[in-house]
């Protein structure tokens, strides 16, 4: 099943929560840590990943929540590829990836597959595996997805300017492509690279 970015955030809180704590935190514990206000918006989230079969309550003396082992080892979404038409958002989720935790970045991450050869100069070719941190905001030079249209995403160096956003290709063989700051969005920053030579 999809997560929703909510989920997935909730997720990486609770895999933060497992490296630094002995014990499975509470749905209290949980609560104050994402700042929410409400248990009942919260649990319905967990309810998800429970269904996803990521984590699970626990019940009597130490009720928390508890990741379940191979669901830590599943790794983050596959989210298929990186598609002209449709947003990020509206990509099937096919079976998570495994990931080297080096690859990943501070906050919630997935998985595409890149499609066609925009970036082959910066060693990312058609077929390859990028893992993309969720962001809302990039540093000029950084390598992102970005949601042109709320339709197409791609992913390109970017260049913010005022008044205009810059998506730089890798290929010598193409232009930078301009818009305007409201028909950019972006997705995620790229943090790491895979590739198969089978």
């Amino acid at each position: 099943m999809k997560l929703t970015r909510r989920q997935q955030e909730i997720y990486q809180a609770l895999r933060d929560c497992s490296e630094h704590y002995e014990h499975a935190p509470t749905y209290d514990e949980v609560c104050r840590l994402l700042g929410l206000k409400s248990r009942g918006s919260l649990h319905k989230h967990i309810q998800a990943l429970v269904e996803a079969g990521l984590v699970e309550p626990m019940e009597g003396l130490k009720r928390g929540i508890r990741l379940v082992e191979h669901g830590v080892e599943q790794g983050i979404p596959y989210l298929s590829r990186i598609a002209a038409g449709r947003p990020i958002e509206a990509i099937t989720n096919a079976e998570p990836m495994q990931v080297p935790d080096e690859l990943l970045g501070k906050g919630p991450c997935y998985v595409l597959q890149v499609s066609g050869d925009s970036m082959i100069d910066e060693g990312i070719h058609h077929g390859d595996y990028v893992v993309i941190e969720q962001q809302e905001h990039a540093q000029n030079g950084d390598i992102v997805v970005a949601l042109i249209h709320n339709e197409e995403a791609t992913l390109k160096r970017i260049e913010q300017r005022p008044g205009e956003i810059v998506l730089h290709p890798a290929n010598h063989s193409m232009s930078a492509m301009v818009y305007r700051p409201e028909e950019v969005s972006i997705q995620g920053v790229l943090r790491g690279l895979l590739r198969s030579y089978t």
